[in-house]
């Protein structure tokens, strides 16, 4: 089995923990604060991390460059707009359209990376990954009695387009990042993607950190006095990120996405034998379809 796939399954096991654990943040935080503490706190633990890769291998830090930054304040950019999108799509009437809709960014990761890295992946991979989306997209509307028709007329409704705009920049988000990576000189990928990481944390700091000084400073002073639980976040997020920006540096970015998908595997399997919620008909449909594409791309990989 090739290394990132173990290594993209770790990225998506510490985001579902992320995830969890920002959730608890919700009433203590707007969502901008609780957005803001995922790269607030996870800057320091990315800078930990990269200082340990640094000390384990005996490499050098990366030089930088300009093309470097550019990409790295990108990625932190789109990263946040995308969220922005993807928030925006929840508060909209129609929350499950929104939700599913967002999910096709693995389809649109695998088409960028296809029309700006030159990855091409095989036919095999492409059935792969959209077995994969029918089975997330199925997860995500479990129960709403949507039916394709109903899906497709749904496109033009508000939630839709900010959920597929969500998934376009968390495409081009990947996308970045991998070419952060490549831009940097140096024999290790991992070593160079804990410095992308670092980097862009950093920018996003500066980014979200201005605006919420501008707009919300209340809830910047609050992000401080929530640090007991904040900084959990914060840790997993960098984890969860090296593993991401590592996994994409080693494999083509839509392969990365599509097995990242388990991540909702991971939620549903801790919703079953955590909290004791009981799955829907529809709920291990979506699971089948979310494996059987994980396991078809495993195979061509």
């Amino acid at each position: 089995m090739p290394l990132w796939i173990p290594i993209t399954m770790s990225a998506a096991l510490f985001q579902c923990w992320r995830t969890a654990m920002q959730q608890k943040l919700r009433h203590l935080l707007s969502v901008n604060g609780a957005g803001f503490v995922r790269y607030l706190y996870g800057a320091p633990a990315a800078l930990v991390l990269f200082v340990g890769a640094l000390i384990a291998t005996g490499l050098p830090i990366p030089a930088p460059n300009l093309a470097f930054l550019l990409y790295c304040a990108a990625t932190g950019l789109l990263q946040i707009l995308a969220t922005n999108l993807l928030i925006l799509s929840f508060g909209y009437r129609n929350f499950a359209v929104g939700t599913a809709y967002s999910k096709t960014e693995t389809a649109q990761s695998a088409i960028v990376a296809l029309i700006v890295l030159h990855e091409v992946l095989r036919p095999l991979a492409w059935v792969g990954i959209c077995i994969g989306l029918a089975g997330v997209m199925t997860l995500s509307l479990s129960g709403r009695g949507m039916r394709p028709a109903k899906l497709a007329r749904a496109t033009v409704q508000p939630a839709a387009l900010a959920g597929l705009g969500a998934g376009f920049l968390f495409a081009f988000t990947t996308v970045f990042i991998k070419l952060a990576n490549q831009s940097l000189s140096g024999p290790s990928l991992f070593v160079r993607a804990l410095f992308v990481l670092v980097v862009t944390n950093t920018l996003q700091v500066l980014m979200q950190g201005g605006f919420l000084a501008w707009r919300e400073p209340r809830e910047l002073r609050k992000t401080f006095t929530t640090w007991r639980s904040s900084s959990w976040v914060g840790t997993l997020s960098a984890m969860g990120s090296a593993c991401w920006f590592t996994a994409f540096a080693m494999a083509p970015v839509g392969l990365v996405r599509s097995v990242g998908q388990v991540e909702i595997v991971f939620t549903l399997l801790f919703s079953r034998f955590y909290l004791k919620e009981t799955l829907k008909a529809g709920d291990v449909a979506g699971l089948v379809l979310v494996v059987a594409g994980v396991l078809l791309i495993v195979i061509v990989s």
